[in-house]
């Protein structure tokens, strides 16, 4: 019998209920985007607190102003990165149409979820699982993976996708399609944002075929 997976509204934490005001110009979102960019050029282990006050320009105290540790600063960059994603399989599966269009459309906004988050995004794919905030983070990228599984299996019980591969290796070629983007997009590139979704989407749902 195959698993059925019940989508439930992720509790938003204390910690990500929203920004604490704090020295102007330097509010969480800005302690969070530097403490991401460091995370994915020095590594997260090899990443201080005084390393991102440092790069803000401010004091550790500063930093704690807004964090309280160095761990909080990883789950709230890998809640950047995930919340998106979930929301949209989320959607898409209590949605409304054909599971083919539902599908497509949940390939289309990871497309755009990854290029309007990819420093975050690349941070989530070099996650290994070696703390309980990384393995979290871990379980909830396999259940936007079943998630989108089940449309898989959908659209093709509508007769809209070929019945000779299994479900859940398509939804991971689908996303590790989109996920291959962090290695080579850049957004000062003259590939637009919805000319990579068109493209990706087209040349997942129709081949290169003419």
């Amino acid at each position: 019998m195959p698993r059925t997976y019940v989508w439930k509204a992720r509790p938003v934490s204390e910690a990500a209920s929203g920004p604490r005001r704090g020295r102007p110009g330097h509010d969480q979102a800005a302690v969070v985007a530097a403490a991401i960019d460091l995370f994915n050029r020095k590594g997260y282990d090899a990443t201080s607190i005084g390393d991102i006050a440092d790069a803000l320009g401010v004091t550790k105290s500063a930093v704690y102003h807004h964090v309280d540790s160095k761990e909080q600063l990883l789950s709230l960059a890998l809640d950047e990165a995930l919340d998106e994603l979930e929301a949209t399989v989320a959607a898409a599966a209590a949605g409304q149409g054909s599971a083919y269009d539902r599908l497509r459309n949940v390939v289309r906004r990871s497309v755009e979820v990854l290029v309007d988050h990819q420093p975050a995004v690349t941070l989530l794919l070099r996650v290994h699982g070696n703390s309980d905030t990384e393995r979290a983070a871990l379980r909830r990228r396999r259940d936007i993976d079943a998630g989108l599984a089940l449309l898989v299996r959908a659209a093709v019980d509508e007769g809209a996708l070929r019945r000779d591969l299994d479900a859940g290796v398509v939804s991971r070629l689908l996303f590790g399609m989109v996920n291959s983007l962090v290695e080579w997009y850049r957004t000062d590139r003259q590939v637009s944002r919805q000319e990579l979704a068109d493209a990706v989407s087209a040349l997942a749902f129709e081949g290169l075929d003419r």
